[in-house]
């Protein structure tokens, strides 16, 4: 009965997300919600936006009573407010855009809420100075990096499967199977998203997503602090690339907070790469390099900081000669590559 309930709340999760993300074409169509092409963006015809918030659904309804009978009512009870927080303020944004303050205001504000509640018994409450940003950082590096299609619902069902393994591991059923769900909800979406995309992510789904693996990356910390290295290094691509691309901008003066496609996979789009080969490349990361390193820290949890460390070092060299080829092609070659 607990693998037919489980399968039900995937399929319900998948389902949810899926409709919603269909239903959202249609209304960003009548509301006029289009992302246009230009030069700050890659893709080439109007694409609707918004369809993320099947992702938002499927976690609002599914995940609470997925962890009722596990995790403190008060926990998921936080957990909820504070998604919808997030989801509110990026659905407002994908209408009407909002400035950076009161946006990051309630994002400070999730972050800090659900920290504080988690942290609520042995734990330090040093331990906030570190996961607030940590929270408000992962919000805003997912919105970064979702700019072309289906990368984000990728790499969010990629980071949730692995996130549901390390819970697995240790004996954590159902935070496992609310991980699931996230990844079923991201699958959901890629379905309406893959290349080329009928409907993008939206404020609304990348921020949401971004708390999400926040949240469920300290839950799972909580459970077993060693864990929080595999956990890490699961996201090593995206923190990365969004990461070193920030410092970037701002060590060259640039207005780092603006729209920009800057990062290495938009590069990699604007020098003639499809989306699709770009999503692989990122899937190939994931697969080649940051999963059997997680595993290797889950095995050998001694050796964890290390392979941590290890993996970022990896990414960081990516980053730099990925960036140094693809900026100094040689005008010939670009221009072949727009055409």
């Amino acid at each position: 009965m607990a693998a037919l309930a489980a399968c039900a709340w995937l399929l319900a999760a998948f389902a949810i997300a899926l409709s919603l993300a269909r239903a959202a074409i249609a209304y960003a169509n009548w509301r006029g919600l289009l992302d246009r092409p230009g030069h700050r963006r890659s893709h080439r015809v109007p694409t609707p936006r918004g369809g993320g918030i099947g992702i938002v659904v499927a976690l609002l309804v599914c995940v609470p009573l997925v962890l009722a009978d596990v995790w403190p009512s008060g926990l998921i009870g936080s957990w909820m407010a504070c998604l919808a927080l997030v989801a509110c303020v990026g659905w407002l944004d994908d209408h009407r855009s909002l400035p950076v303050l009161p946006r990051l205001a309630v994002q400070v504000l999730a972050a800090g809420w659900f920290s504080a509640v988690l942290l609520s018994g042995s734990a330090s409450w040093w331990w906030l100075l570190l996961l607030v940003p940590a929270g408000v950082w992962s919000i805003n590096l997912h919105n970064f990096m979702d700019g072309i299609d289906g990368l984000l619902a990728v790499q969010a069902l990629f980071v949730a499967t692995g996130l549901a393994l390390l819970a697995w591991s240790r004996g954590a059923s159902g935070l496992a199977l609310a991980l699931a769900v996230l990844a079923c909800a991201a699958l959901g979406f890629w379905i309406c998203n893959r290349p080329p995309a009928r409907i993008f992510m939206g404020d609304v789904g990348s921020g949401s997503v971004g708390w999400a693996i926040f949240a469920f990356t300290a839950m799972v910390w909580r459970t077993d602090p060693a864990l929080i290295w595999p956990a890490l290094v699961l996201s090593s691509a995206f923190v990365v690339d969004a990461g070193l691309t920030l410092l970037s901008r701002m060590l060259h003066g640039r207005r780092w907070y603006a729209a920009h496609r800057e990062h290495v996979y938009q590069w990699l789009v604007r020098r003639g790469a499809t989306h699709g080969q770009v999503g692989g490349g990122y899937l190939a990361w994931n697969f080649v390099v940051a999963a059997p390193l997680a595993w290797l820290a889950v095995v050998h949890p001694s050796s964890g900081i290390a392979l941590t460390m290890g993996a970022y070092v990896l990414a960081g060299l990516a980053w730099l000669l990925l960036k140094r080829r693809l900026v100094h092609r040689s005008p010939r070659k670009v221009r072949h590559a727009a055409a």
